[in-house]
């Protein structure tokens, strides 16, 4: 062992040099993707289509006054308008998500925040403007059979269902919309009143905390003394003139991170160096550097958050919602009391309606009595949107705007009909309602398994308690290539369709298929826990030879450890499956890789060396001990782009910690 360790020692500099080389792959991409996002603005620039850059405030300013002072308010105008300005919105979050901190600074994330909050207010502002048009002629509406208005209007972002009671007959308080599965059953003193009802279903939340700022924002943290002057010491032995090459700004610890989704993207020049610098900080540095290491985004998103004052900030009203632990899926219901307005009457020619300044009003209820009066409910059912999945009966709440926060008070009587797809309950007034689902629903995950099958292509196979989840990776690109539940294959409107990582993500959580830890997750699910740096780095050099080798899940990898990680590997050529006699044990801990003796089908955990092998400093190089030349040749001549999705997808899903 202490020849094999001197050996692993003297050639530690060359292998580390071999493989900041291959590392240039990550720098590689980042430049990619900052030439791709100036050249896309640019190309939006020289388009004229009349589409305002939501990036620029001038144009997006110009943008929503003109929308502002537009006295169209037709609904299907509306609608058409409102999807141009969730694909601004959509625009904002992505830049939001994919940027680097190295290319956006502090005033332009707040103009994109707040521009996106300005374009939401506008937008839900316009629907109800022609919700009041749209109820000023209720009377064109009328039902043959009830004599009382209704109608379902509806394009793939939101849907409008609206009935208004001309007739006030107590006999007509309940209605079903037809092929929406919504409906209600109002108390009689509602159903004799001069009230309308509008259920407005929007297939996004722009009701919670705004999306980013929602998310809890850590601090900066360094790795332990401990770990760093381990670090130190196995990389002392660097050239000055690398160190000097590599050097860059540090940040200090009181600088905030981003949240876990904007780490996904980030500067891997960042990640390279900083890596490097950690490991050349000498013993006596490192404690007067310990304040302002450079430390990689992603290993402080790793790292496990010790329970401290967190802790104590944590809800404790049962009835307010942790949107840590669940988040509205299928989008958002707005059930709302208004009044109806004046009606139009027709006098010969002539169109007479008496026009109102106070705009849309709410219709009060409970009446605005004394305390002790009690009211009836409302009865509400809710057709379950087929888009998303719900994996478990879903948690109703209601929208508190006073305290900015979901609850589940004031619903009662819930009734979940899984045949029909629909929750019938009541309401003690009218609200906004969100069906929540458990994030960690589907973690920790069974098993996983990450395999060539092409040419910069793979498959990436997430096996969870519910689900086993297909992701196929090519070139810059992956999509969802099946969600089999049972034998049963769902989400097909998604199936197929590429993507970015990034974007992968937002669409798989807004259809309640979440296989992508946060930050603070390891509260919520039973972990697997590993140093940070070491899971990190272990993400990075199998991303760098995914291209020739299949990496899988390993029971072993409970048994070893914080410091180590286990998995099982095999050269992969073809685009079959891998026969289970295909598979090596490996381990590493980011400094060490080596080849295990023990199997998958051993009795107990060793981390004995299998016969004829050698330690060595990297993933790649103990690899290419048993590797044929035309493996090794595909890692070298895979495309950068590959390279990145795969790490994104590695970093993102965490599977050496939530397996």
């Amino acid at each position: 062992m202490k020849k094999l360790e001197a050996k692993d020692q003297e050639r530690r500099e060359v292998e580390l040099a071999e493989l900041n080389s291959l590392e240039e792959k990550f720098v590689c991409a980042q430049r990619w993707k900052t030439e791709f996002r100036a050249s896309t603005k640019w190309e939006h620039y020289i388009a004229c289509d009349g589409s305002p850059d939501p990036t620029v405030l001038q144009e997006i300013n110009t943008f929503m006054n003109l929308w502002r002072e537009d006295q169209n308010k037709d609904l299907q105008f509306v609608m058409e308008k409102g999807e141009q300005v969730l694909n601004l919105i959509e625009k904002l979050q992505f830049l939001l998500l994919d940027t680097p901190p190295s290319e956006i600074t502090e005033k332009e994330t707040a103009q994109y925040q707040e521009t996106i909050l300005e374009l939401e207010n506008l937008l839900h502002q316009k629907y109800n403007e022609a919700t009041e048009q749209l109820l000023k002629s209720a009377i064109m509406y009328e039902d043959s059979d009830t004599g009382n208005m209704q109608t379902v209007i509806k394009d793939k972002n939101v849907t409008f269902c609206i009935w208004a009671n001309l007739k006030k007959k107590a006999r007509f308080k309940n209605h079903a919309f037809c092929d929406t599965h919504h409906g209600f059953d109002l108390p009689k003193s509602l159903a004799v009143s001069s009230i309308a009802v509008r259920i407005l279903h929007t297939h996004y939340d722009h009701i919670s905390p705004l999306w980013l700022q929602c998310q809890r924002v850590p601090r900066l943290e360094v790795l332990d003394s401990e770990e760093l002057t381990q670090h130190s010491q196995d990389n002392a032995g660097k050239p000055e003139e690398e160190k000097e090459a590599r050097e860059e700004p540090k940040v200090t610890t009181e600088e905030e991170m981003l949240p876990v989704e904007r780490n996904s993207a980030i500067s891997f020049r960042r990640n390279t160096n900083s890596i490097t610098d950690i490991n050349e900080v000498t013993e006596e540095e490192s404690e007067k550097k310990l304040e302002s290491f450079d430390i990689p985004p992603e290993v402080q998103i790793l790292q496990m958050q010790e329970k401290t004052s967190e802790e104590e900030e944590m809800i404790t009203d049962e009835n307010t919602v942790d949107l840590q632990q669940f988040v509205p899926v299928g989008g958002v219901y707005h059930i709302d009391g208004l009044q109806l307005p004046p009606q139009v009457h027709q006098i010969n020619s002539w169109s007479v309606v008496e026009l109102l300044d106070s705009g849309l009003e709410v219709y009060p209820y409970p009446p605005e009595e004394s305390e002790d009066t009690t009211h009836p409910p409302i009865q509400i059912t809710l057709g379950l949107p087929d888009s998303v999945i719900y994996w478990k009966e879903p948690v109703i709440a209601r929208w508190d705007p006073a305290g900015q926060q979901w609850r589940t008070d004031g619903i009662s009587n819930i009734t979940y009909e899984t045949q029909e797809e629909n929750i019938t309950f009541e309401i003690d007034a009218f609200y906004t309602i969100a069906f929540l689902q458990d994030i960690h629903l589907n973690m920790p995950y069974q098993a996983w398994e990450l395999r060539p099958t092409s040419t910069d292509e793979a498959v990436f196979v997430i096996t969870t308690v519910f689900a086993e989840v297909q992701i196929q990776i090519k070139d810059n690109q992956c999509m969802l290539a099946a969600v089999v539940v049972g034998e049963k294959n769902v989400l097909s409107h998604l199936i197929g369709k590429w993507m970015c990582p990034v974007t992968l993500r937002r669409v798989l959580k807004k259809c309640g298929l979440n296989i992508f830890p946060e930050e603070y997750s390891y509260k919520y699910v039973c972990v697997n826990k590993k140093a940070p740096l070491t899971e990190f780095k272990a993400y990075q050099q199998m991303a760098l030879v995914a291209s020739a080798f299949a990496f899988g899940w390993s029971k072993w990898n409970l048994e070893s450890g914080q410091d180590q990680v286990v998995f099982k590997v095999s050269e992969h050529l073809k685009a079959d499956f891998v026969k289970d006699e295909d598979w090596s044990l490996y381990m590493f801990n980011g400094q060490r890789a080596q080849k295990l003796k023990i199997t998958e089908a051993s009795e107990a955990f060793s981390m004995e060396l299998e016969e004829d092998s050698e330690f060595h400093s990297t993933l790649y190089h103990m690899l290419k001990d048993f590797a044929s030349k035309a493996a090794i040749d595909k890692v070298n001549t895979a495309n950068f782009l590959f390279v990145d999705v795969v790490y994104q997808l590695l970093l993102a899903t965490r599977v050496l910690t939530y397996s």
